[in-house]
């Protein structure tokens, strides 16, 4: 195993319950230096508590989070944002009511020395992320288009944009691709290839594995609060995970190397959760 300074960001026997529900059970997730990590589950997995406890949300009941090595005390949401922890959110990563420029430097303004807001300097400086970050040359699209006329995809890619230009080390994708089209979805694709060349590095989390196993390194599968799977990509096919989700969702069970994990799940419900993992 791993030590925690040979990781980014590292998080070990993770517990967190609501009241008498268990929702995360011992929980040991980690991601990499420059590695895209796709976080799988279904509804209730538990992925959004385990993102919530990452970014200083929530506070774990138990377990230790470690950011470079570093042991956190007195974690915060402050605390994850100056560490460079940047999460994307499918329904609120940017005020659709703004232009593009606006919205890159939101709370974090470009000011003269008289204390006003630089535009000339944010709007050149949107310029130069749109060509570096996102590949965006369409006269259709400037610097002043209205973020609420812009495709899905694009809105993903202005606010990846916007984490990469303020030097986040760990972008957090959540869902980015839930509800685009084909099209839209690979322009998101494309968007998470960025994050990688530029030596940072991301958690894509899905229940889409079609959507994930593309642009992951790595992929771990969570189950009612534990980790049921890991896998490297290069170690296993598309078509081969796609039987481990299987036979989660049919038996509860996903065998790791000598490792097996099982959960009891009726027959309807397991049924519904394979479902989950496909378009």
């Amino acid at each position: 195993m791993a030590e925690h300074n040979d990781v980014l960001v590292r998080m070990v026997n993770i517990w967190k319950s609501f009241g008498h529900v268990e929702v995360l059970r011992g929980v040991n997730f980690h991601v990499g230096y420059n590695e895209i990590v796709g976080l799988l589950g279904d509804n209730g997995a538990g992925k959004s508590t385990l993102i919530k406890i990452l970014t200083g949300v929530h506070h774990p009941d138990r377990g230790e989070i470690y950011w470079k090595g570093e042991k956190l005390i007195g974690y915060s949401v402050a605390r994850a944002r100056d560490l460079g922890i940047e999460t994307v959110f499918q329904e609120r990563a940017l005020s659709e009511q703004h232009t593009i420029w606006r919205n890159i430097f939101m709370g974090r303004e470009i000011t003269t020395s008289w204390g006003f807001i630089d535009v000339k300097k944010e709007r050149e400086e949107t310029e130069r992320i749109m060509r570096q970050y996102m590949g965006f040359t369409s006269a259709a699209l400037s610097v002043d288009s209205m973020v609420g006329t812009m495709s899905g995809g694009e809105k993903q890619g202005v606010a990846i944009a916007r984490a990469l230009h303020f030097q986040a080390d760990l972008i957090i994708l959540d869902e980015p691709t839930t509800g685009l089209s084909l099209s839209e979805t690979q322009k998101v694709l494309g968007f998470v290839e960025e994050i990688k060349k530029n030596g940072k590095s991301a958690i894509f989390i899905t229940h889409n594995i079609y959507h994930v196993y593309p642009v992951a390194d790595r992929i771990v599968i969570l189950d009612r609060g534990s980790i049921v799977g890991e896998f490297e990509k290069t170690a296993i096919s598309l078509e081969k995970l796609v039987e481990k989700l299987y036979l989660v969702a049919r038996t509860g069970r996903l065998e790791n190397n000598s490792q097996e994990v099982s959960v009891p799940k009726d027959q309807e419900k397991s049924e519904r959760d394979l479902q989950s993992f496909m378009p």
